[in-house]
């Protein structure tokens, strides 16, 4: 299994990454995306994946941080792609309408530039959308880009159905288990089980089965995965096995991590 997007350089994972990455490989999960939401951190995600052989990492500016992107950053991110082997995505990147830490125009100035970008390193784009999901539709529209995904899927499927038409993938993390998320499950429902990836978005968003454990915080991390992949095998009646299988795969093929 690929936990296909978290944030192994957060500070709540700082001087643990070892034992975290050995409770993923005991619970099965052979590979890690590290996803970047800055410049700096995009720098810190490739140092740590030169360090160990299952994390491979997306670079890229949020939406949140969308305000300190300046001239000449393009190119610096640019730079950065060209680092290291183990870059195999542009992200996270995006509009974020809900919270808009960064000016509207500002965040589409700055996706609209890490989308060309993507396009011009032929490289996938992780897309952060939230509450902003037409503006996200339009600009892709423009973009001449064939792997992309919406990470941490929480549009309903009339807004996302004409993504998956078109072949965009969808990626599922804890949410997706909260009682609350019926219309999550929906979208898992109808979205084809070749379209779909699974992830944490660690440390944040534990399942609800490890979500509060006796009043205290729990802080999710790439093992935990699995519970997405259970909750999407029972949906889709199908075997865990079969999820595991397939949504590897997918992960495999949009990041291309085939020797």
């Amino acid at each position: 299994m690929i936990d296909s997007h978290c944030h192994l350089t957060d500070r709540k994972f700082a001087g643990d990454v070892s034992a975290v990455l050995e409770r993923a490989k005991h619970a099965g999960v052979e590979c890690i995306m590290t996803i970047a939401d800055s410049l700096e951190e995009s720098a810190q995600c490739i140092a740590l994946a030169q360090k160990h052989a299952e994390i491979f990492c997306a670079v890229g500016v949020h939406p949140h941080h969308a305000k300190e992107w300046k001239n000449g950053d393009e190119e610096r991110l640019g730079i950065l792609v060209q680092s290291s082997p183990k870059v195999k995505a542009i992200g996270e990147i995006g509009l974020d309408y809900h919270y808009d830490f960064s000016p509207r125009d500002v965040q589409r100035k700055v996706f609209e530039a890490q989308l060309r970008l993507a396009a011009e390193k032929k490289l996938p784009a992780v897309i952060h959308c939230r509450t902003a999901v037409m503006d996200v539709r339009r600009i892709l529209q423009d973009m001449d880009l064939s792997r992309i995904v919406f990470h941490c899927c929480t549009e309903v499927w009339e807004d996302v159905e004409p993504l998956v038409a078109r072949g965009i993938m969808l990626s599922f993390t804890g949410i997706a288990t909260y009682p609350q998320s019926e219309e999550i499950r929906r979208v898992i429902r109808e979205c084809p089980l070749p379209q779909m990836m699974v992830e944490t978005d660690a440390p944040y968003l534990p399942p609800e089965a490890l979500r509060a454990k006796g009043g205290r915080a729990v802080r999710n991390e790439p093992a935990f995965v699995v519970e997405i992949a259970k909750l999407i095998a029972k949906i889709k009646n199908v075997d865990f096995a079969e999820v595991d299988r397939t949504t590897t795969a997918n992960a495999v093929a949009f990041f291309r991590l085939a020797p």
